[in-house]
C-alpha cells in the first residue's frame, strides 16, 4: 500500500477566476517553487552554453554534481545515460561510481517458469561502450570525486534534440501538469484528449509536450490507486491536525487574552473554517487598518483548504500582519465568514479600502459584508494574469495586444476608457472571450480611471507585492502540519512586527525650506516619497487660470497635464490626479504650486498621522487591560522610536544619542540588578507574538 502523503504542500491557486473549470494560471516563477523538473531545466540550461567533453582527470565534488554533467553532456549529444554499479568501503562508503550509456549491455533472455520463453520484445541495449568512470579520493581531508575513465564511442546511431527529449530519463511530468492531468481525468476526459487539452493550453504543436501519452496513461493509473488507499487516511490526517490547531489556539488564548481564534463546523460537527489574530495585531490595526490587503493566492493541496491572510502597512512602509484564516472553499458564503471574523477580530473597525486577488466570489461577499469599503484589484495582480489569457490566443500579436492593455491603466477619464477598450475589442476579435468579459465586468475595481482617489497607502505598489511575496513563502518554505504551520505564522508575524528601525540620517537634496520642515516631521518612508515629488515639481511649470487655479505641464509632456485648486483662506489644495487622496502624500503638481505661492511650511492637515514619526504600533485606545508591565513596556518602545527618530535627522544627533543612551541604559541596568527581586507584586510581562 502507497504511503499517504505526511506534509501540507501548498502551493498557488491556479483555478482561474473566470469560473471555467478547464482554465487554470500559471505564474512566472512557478518552476523555481518546484513546478518545473529540476532535471529538464538544468539539461535546457546547460544545452544553451557549450559544455567540456568529460575527460580522466576531471574533478568533480560529489557523485551527484557528476552524474548530473555528464546527464546534461549526453542530452546534448543525443543520448542518455544509466547508473551501472557502485562499490563500497567501510572506510569511504562508496568509493567508485560507473555510469554508463543507456544503451551499454545486453538484455537477459527471460523465461516462463515452464521453460518456455517470453514474447520477443525487442530491447534498446545493443552493448554500446560509452561511459564514464570515477573514484573518489580524500585530499586534505575533502571528498573529492575524479573521473577515471571515460568513452565517448557508440555503436549505435545518436539522436537529435527532437528524439533525445523522448527518451524515457527526459519525460517527466512536471508539479503543475500532474494536477491538470488528474482535474481532468476526475472530469471524465480521456486520456488521448488530455494530452489534447495540454497542448491547447500550452500553445504548442501536436507531440512536442515533454512526455508520451503512455506516460499520462500510466501517471492516472498509478494516480488513481495510491487516491483511493490514501482518501480514508488522508480525511483523517486532516480531522487531527485541524483538532490540533485548535487546540494550539485555545493554549494561546490562554496565554493570552488579546489572542482571538474562531471556526465553524459542518452539519457532523466537523470543522470547516478556521481564523485567528494576535493582540498585538489588533493594535497596530487601530492606527494602519485604513487599507488592508487579503491575499488568498495559495491554498493547500494536501488538506484541500484556501489559505488567507489580511495585511496593513504602518508609517515605515513595512508590512503588517493582521489576521489569517484556513477556508474549506472558495464560495461567497465561506468568503462572508471571513470578512465577518475579520471584522470581529479587529473590534468592529471596518477599513477604507480593501485589496484583493481578482475573485468574483471575494467580489460579492465584499459587496454584501464590508458595503462601505472601497474594493480595489492591484494592477500587479491583474497583470500577472494577461500572458497566461491572451499570449496563447493572440500568437504573433500578443505584444501588440499588451501595449494596448497597458496604456488603459493611464486614461483619465471613464467616457474615453469605455472608448479605447471597446476598440481594443474589436480590432483584437475578443469580443466573445471569457477573460475580457471578466476583466469588464470589475472594470470598478482595477481600472485607474475608475479608483483614483481611493486611499491605498502605497500598497499598490510592485515592491509592496514583493514583500507579501517573500512573507508567504517564508511560510510555506518548510511544509509541516497545521499546528506548526500555525507557528510559523506566529514566528513570521513576530518578525515583521518587531523589525528594528534602522538609525538613519536623511539627506536634503533641495534647498526648499518645505522640505526640511517635512523631514522632521515625516518617517523615512514617507519623507523619502515626498522628498521625490519635491524634486519632480521643479521639472513642472505651473499657469495661473483666471479663476485662481492652476494648470500644471510637464516642461518637455505635451499631456498629462493636471488642474491644482487653490484655497489661501483654508490652506487647501486639491490636484486632479488625486494622489494626496490616494498616497497620503501631496503630489508634484500641488508642491509646484505652494512653492510658488511662498510656502514654507506645509499645512500640517497635510501630515497625515500615520505617515507621522510619533506614529507607533503600540498605540492603543484600550491600554487598562493589557496590565501594569505592559503599559511602562509600551511607553518605553514609544520613547525609543521617538529617540531613534529625532537622532537620525543629523549625524551629529546620531552620535550624541548613541553615546548617551549607552551610558545611561548601563547605569540603569546595575541599578536595577542592586534592587530586590521580589517584593510580592506580580508583574504580567506577557507579550503576545507580535507586540
Amino acid at each position: 500500500m502507497a504511503s499517504m502523503p505526511s506534509k501540507n504542500v501548498c502551493i498557488r491557486r491556479q483555478q482561474c477566476p473566470c469560473g471555467d473549470w478547464k482554465c487554470y494560471i500559471t505564474y512566472e516563477g512557478d518552476a523555481d517553487e518546484g513546478s518545473a523538473a529540476p532535471e529538464l531545466v538544468k539539461a535546457e540550461k546547460a544545452s544553451s552554453g557549450a559544455m567540456v567533453t568529460p575527460y580522466v582527470g576531471m574533478v568533480f565534488k560529489s557523485d551527484d554534481e557528476a552524474f548530473e554533467y555528464y546527464g546534461n553532456f549526453a542530452r546534448k549529444n543525443g543520448f542518455s545515460i544509466r547508473k551501472e554499479r557502485s562499490r563500497i568501503s567501510p572506510q569511504l562508503g562508496i568509493y567508485k561510481r560507473d555510469f554508463v550509456c543507456y544503451r551499454s549491455g545486453f538484455a537477459p533472455m527471460k523465461k516462463k517458469p515452464n521453460g518456455e520463453h517470453h514474447r520477443d520484445r525487442k530491447s534498446v541495449r545493443c552493448g554500446c561502450d560509452a561511459k564514464m568512470y570515477l573514484s573518489k579520493e580524500v585530499v586534505e581531508g575533502v571528498s573529492q570525486w575524479f573521473v577515471v575513465q571515460f568513452s565517448n564511442v557508440h555503436n549505435h546511431e545518436l539522436l537529435e534534440d527532437d528524439q533525445v527529449r523522448l527518451l524515457p530519463a527526459y519525460r517527466k511530468i512536471h508539479e503543475a501538469d500532474q494536477e491538470r492531468i488528474l482535474l481532468l481525468s476526475k472530469a471524465g476526459f480521456p486520456i488521448h484528449r488530455i494530452v489534447k487539452m495540454l497542448e491547447l493550453e500550452k500553445g504548442i504543436q501536436g507531440g512536442q509536450l515533454p512526455f508520451l501519452e503512455r506516460d499520462v496513461r500510466n501517471f492516472v493509473q498509478n494516480r488513481k490507486k495510491v487516491v483511493q488507499e490514501n482518501e480514508a487516511l488522508l480525511n483523517e490526517k486532516r480531522e487531527n491536525d485541524v483538532l490540533e490547531l485548535l487546540e494550539a489556539c485555545k493554549a494561546m488564548k490562554e496565554a493570552d487574552d488579546d489572542f482571538a481564534y474562531d471556526f465553524t463546523v459542518d452539519a457532523n460537527d466537523k470543522v470547516e473554517n478556521v481564523a485567528w489574530s494576535f493582540g498585538g495585531s489588533v493594535n497596530a490595526n487601530a492606527m494602519f487598518g485604513d487599507v488592508v490587503y487579503f491575499d488568498t493566492s495559495y491554498r493547500s493541496v494536501t488538506y484541500g483548504l484556501l489559505f488567507g491572510v489580511w495585511f496593513g502597512i504602518d508609517s515605515y512602509g513595512r508590512t503588517i500582519f493582521f489576521s489569517c484564516v484556513l477556508l474549506q472553499d472558495e464560495t461567497p458564503q465561506s468568503f462572508s465568514w471571513a470578512l465577518q471574523t475579520f471584522v470581529q477580530f479587529m473590534r468592529g473597525r471596518c477599513p477604507q479600502t480593501i485589496l484583493t486577488d481578482l475573485d468574483p466570489g471575494l467580489r460579492d461577499a465584499i459587496r454584501s459584508e464590508l458595503p462601505g469599503t472601497k474594493h480595489v484589484i492591484p494592477q500587479w495582480n491583474i497583470q500577472c494574469k494577461v500572458p497566461c489569457w491572451f499570449s496563447p490566443p493572440l500568437g504573433s500579436r500578443y505584444a501588440e495586444f499588451k501595449s494596448e492593455f497597458d496604456a488603459l491603466f493611464h486614461i483619465e477619464n471613464t467616457e474615453e476608457f469605455e472608448l479605447q477598450w471597446s476598440q481594443m475589442i474589436s480590432v483584437f476579435g475578443l469580443g466573445s472571450d471569457k477573460h475580457t468579459d471578466l476583466l469588464y465586468s470589475v472594470r470598478a475595481s482595477w481600472a485607474q480611471v475608475y479608483v483614483r482617489g481611493y486611499f491605498l497607502a502605497r500598497m499598490e505598489t510592485l515592491a509592496y507585492s514583493k514583500s507579501i511575496d517573500a512573507f508567504l513563502k517564508g511560510i510555506f518554505a518548510t511544509h509541516t502540519c497545521l499546528r506548526s504551520f500555525f507557528e510559523q505564522v506566529g514566528i513570521s508575524a513576530s518578525f515583521q512586527h518587531q523589525a528594528h528601525l534602522e538609525t538613519q540620517h536623511v539627506h536634503l537634496k533641495t534647498c526648499i525650506p518645505i522640505e526640511e520642515h517635512a523631514r522632521s516631521i515625516l518617517t523615512h518612508f514617507a519623507f523619502n516619497a515626498l522628498q521625490q515629488e519635491l524634486l519632480l515639481a521643479m521639472q513642472y511649470a505651473a499657469s495661473e487660470m483666471a479663476n485662481g487655479s492652476y494648470i500644471v505641464r510637464h516642461f518637455k509632456r505635451m499631456n498629462g497635464e493636471q488642474l491644482v485648486i487653490w484655497l489661501a483662506e483654508d490652506d487647501q489644495i486639491h490636484c486632479s490626479c488625486k494622489e494626496f487622496e490616494s498616497s497620503g502624500i501631496l503630489c508634484r503638481h500641488a508642491l509646484r504650486v505652494l512653492v510658488i505661492k511662498n510656502y514654507f511650511q506645509l499645512p500640517d492637515k497635510y501630515f497625515l498621522g500615520r505617515w507621522r514619526r510619533e506614529c507607533s504600533l503600540l498605540v492603543d485606545d484600550d491600554n487598562s487591560n493589557q496590565g501594569v508591565g505592559g503599559e511602562w513596556f509600551q511607553e518605553y518602545q514609544s520613547l525609543a522610536e521617538t529617540l531613534f527618530s529625532e537622532s537620525s535627522i543629523t549625524k551629529e544627533r546620531s552620535d550624541y544619542a548613541r553615546r548617551e543612551l549607552t551610558k545611561e541604559l548601563t547605569r540603569i541596568l546595575n541599578e536595577v540588578r542592586n534592587l530586590p527581586e521580589a517584593d510580592g507584586v506580580c508583574m504580567n510581562m506577557s507579550v503576545s507574538p507580535t507586540s
